[in-house]
């Protein structure tokens, strides 16, 4: 019997490349950018049912919440979610996985998998997993190569070793891995008919990798082996080890590895994928129309061809007139106005306005939370108005401020308001005030969503001028813990 295949999706990053859209604060991952559901959605949905575990999840503090909140609206539940202390690139992420799962499983098979991309096809990407099993669980590191289309210079390649069919049902021997190249390389490539893009997907056991660590990257090893001993229980998630982790190199799984091993294969796979690394990718995977047009429902296209039109706000209609290869997306705070051949440069621009100081660089008006989310309507030098949303049956932290008082209007729903030991029902129409200093809460007790515009005032509104006192989200101190 074939054992199970533990999923491991890689949910860190920032996505800068699809900017307004992917930002630092809600990156590229947790967006719906082809579909109804967003891209860690469809990754998570991709590789459950019959043959899979549930899945284990590595991503940053900032958005374990983010995790729970959309596996729980496929129906999803992890089986670990593991929260990495900073950023340090792909090798740390899968090697933790690796010794967290070969903890619970010593013959553990794992299937790594980006959560930021799209396959069309998931019942051909499941076909081609179980097709490349044998071949893990007989000791090989299986990546998956994708059968390319055209001359992209925005992947990594594999060259298929001498005699290996790039076409084959089961995976081929792979003679090395091939870094970005020039568009002459890249044609010349595509022309041999050896080589696949690197989707950057890869099924091996536990125990495999663990080894190829030993062998290759032992400085990789120790420090997050320390930091997964030392990790301590977190509500629904485990941390893994700070001050362990502060020694984990930043390097990526192929320098560290793949690069490296002589127990490599490739499974070829051409039922279509892409890693949406470009909003000229998001263009191509949105179907254009017979003008190679793509709009959004808030977008006009007057006499374009070949161009996306994307508004992400109802209060924003953006309309373009004979347009051609053009890129233009709208957000509530920013308008990204570019040529479709100059896509892959939005990051630079991302670069230049975290220099000057442009909060757009980097955060959203609007900011999830684990009780439910907030947006900033209005913003001046002493005053800041929200509408706030908090979830049925959840509650902010009780807390304080240095710096501001606020003004809660209750719009939808009924809020249980607390200050300073004082508790009060609160419905529609309703308001309270909040003094400066005063220690305070408020919770959804409804069924439904709770709304309320809140008005602050004072010399300071940063989101980090709170002091928690209790918080059912063990969330510490900080803007959000």
């Amino acid at each position: 019997m074939t054992p199970s295949i533990h999923p491991v999706l890689l949910c860190g990053g920032s996505g800068t490349r699809l900017w307004p859209l992917s930002r630092q604060s809600f990156p590229k991952q947790f967006s719906k950018l082809t579909g109804t559901e967003s891209l860690f959605q469809g990754a998570a949905r991709r590789l459950r049912g019959d043959g899979f575990t549930a899945p284990v999840v590595i991503t940053g503090n900032d958005f374990r919440f983010i995790v729970v909140e959309q596996l729980a609206g496929i129906e999803t539940a992890p089986q670990a979610i593991l929260i990495e202390p900073a950023g340090r690139n792909t090798a740390p992420a899968v090697l933790a996985a690796a010794l967290h799962l070969q903890a619970l499983d010593p013959d553990a098979l794992m299937l790594v998998a980006p959560s930021d991309h799209v396959v069309p096809d998931d019942a051909a990407f499941r076909a081609a997993v179980q097709a490349a099993t044998a071949r893990a669980l007989a000791g090989d590191i299986i990546t998956f190569g994708i059968t390319p289309t055209r001359a992209e210079t925005g992947y990594g390649y594999l060259e298929l070793a001498a005699g290996a069919d790039a076409q084959a049902a089961i995976p081929q021997s792979l003679a090395r891995f091939v870094e970005k190249p020039d568009a002459a390389t890249a044609t010349n490539m595509l022309n041999a008919g050896n080589f696949l893009w690197n989707a950057g997907i890869f099924l091996f056991t536990a125990a495999t990798l663990i080894k190829a660590f030993q062998a290759h990257a032992p400085q990789v090893l120790g420090p997050v082996q320390a930091a997964v001993e030392n990790a301590r229980p977190d509500l629904a998630f485990t941390r893994l080890d700070p001050a362990a982790w502060e020694g984990v190199p930043d390097i990526s799984i192929d320098y560290a590895i793949m690069e490296k091993a002589a127990n490599l294969a490739v499974m070829p796979f051409s039922a279509g994928w892409s890693d949406l690394g470009g909003w000229d990718a998001v263009w191509q995977e949105s179907g254009p129309d017979a003008s190679g047009n793509v709009s959004s429902a808030n977008a006009t296209a007057i006499d374009c061809e070949d161009t996306l039109l994307r508004s992400e706000s109802p209060r924003i209609e953006l309309v373009g007139i004979g347009l051609s290869d053009i890129i233009a997306i709208a957000t509530t705070d920013a308008v990204l106005v570019a040529h479709k051949s100059q896509s892959q440069r939005v990051k630079e621009a991302v670069a230049i306005l975290k220099a000057r100081g442009a909060t757009q660089a980097t955060t959203f008006p609007t900011d999830h939370r684990p009780w439910g989310m907030f947006e900033s309507l209005v913003i001046g030098s002493r005053f800041q108005v929200k509408r706030i949303v908090v979830n049925p049956g959840a509650a902010l932290s009780l807390q304080s401020h240095h710096h501001r008082s606020e003004h809660w209007i209750v719009v939808q729903g009924t809020a249980r308001v607390t200050v300073d030991g004082e508790v009060r029902l609160l419905t529609e129409n309703q308001s309270v005030y909040i003094p400066l200093g005063a220690v305070h809460r408020m919770e959804n007790p409804g069924k439904l969503p709770m709304v309320l515009i809140e008005v602050q005032t004072g010399s300071y509104l940063g989101e980090d001028d709170i002091i928690r006192y209790e918080d059912v989200y063990s969330r510490g101190q900080g803007p959000k813990g």
